[in-house]
């Protein structure tokens, strides 16, 4: 097996050079899965990648007494977030993540 072009379940959202952003859905089509990664090439060379992964609840399913009190007594309420990847999907976001950090460090270098 090997990394697609285009790659399967990798979208790229914005291409600044310096820095480049990927939204990356889930195996089960929900878009409420689906996240997004910075990959961005510092002033002093060095790469960072960030994801973010956006949070919902639905109130009306929640015991609201238990989160207040949750929130009171901890200052939190923890949520989880997952993605499911097919084999192809997560070779080719592994592929994307080491193509993305040398080419936004190429950008860094080449000015």
């Amino acid at each position: 097996m090997k990394p697609q072009t285009p790659a399967e379940g990798i979208l790229l959202l914005k291409d600044y050079g310096d820095s480049k952003v990927y939204k990356i859905v889930c195996e089960c089509g929900d878009c409420d899965h689906s996240h997004n990664i910075w990959i961005e090439a510092e002033e002093d060379y060095a790469v960072t990648v960030t994801t973010y992964i956006q949070q919902k609840t639905k109130w009306w399913e929640l015991n609201r007494f238990k989160i207040i009190w949750t929130l009171l007594t901890k200052g939190y309420i923890e949520y989880e977030a997952s993605i499911i990847m097919s084999e192809q999907q997560a070779l080719n976001y592994s592929e994307t993540l080491k193509k993305a950090v040398a080419d936004v460090k190429e950008f860094k270098d080449s000015k």
